[in-house]
């Protein structure tokens, strides 16, 4: 089992930053690759972002693409989202995951195992 804790959301104006947190225990971090998802009012949870197990391979979607990054420490046992240039859109709530393999790099929220309770990014005009 591993256990994950979001943190770092709130609100924050269009164009402005924030640093999402994703704290784990339990089993090895390093033994997931871990991902990034979001779902907004009425909308399906989408694929966000996505890390490889060293750290050393990440895949966006398109939508958030040059304005987030990812980001693991795998001796604190913590994965963060360094969102910035942010929209109206990126209003969500946020989820960190581990992955089902560590030798993969999923988009599909089926191919996850662990999920966090999530974290409220809101985006103001």
């Amino acid at each position: 089992q591993v256990q994950l804790v979001e943190s770092g959301g709130g609100l924050v104006q269009a164009g402005g930053s924030l640093r999402l947190s994703c704290a784990a225990s339990g089993r090895t971090f390093s033994d997931y690759s871990m991902g990034w998802f979001r779902q907004a009012p009425g909308k399906e949870r989408e694929f966000v972002a996505v890390i490889s197990w060293t750290g050393e391979s990440t895949y966006y979607a398109d939508s958030v693409q040059g304005r987030f990054i990812v980001s693991r420490d795998n001796t604190k046992n913590t994965m963060s989202l360094d969102m910035n240039t942010l929209k109206l859109e990126d209003t969500a709530v946020y989820f960190c995951a581990a992955a089902r393999s560590r030798w993969t790099l999923p988009r599909e929220s089926n191919r996850y195992a662990y999920w966090g309770q999530g974290t409220q990014v809101t985006v103001s005009s």
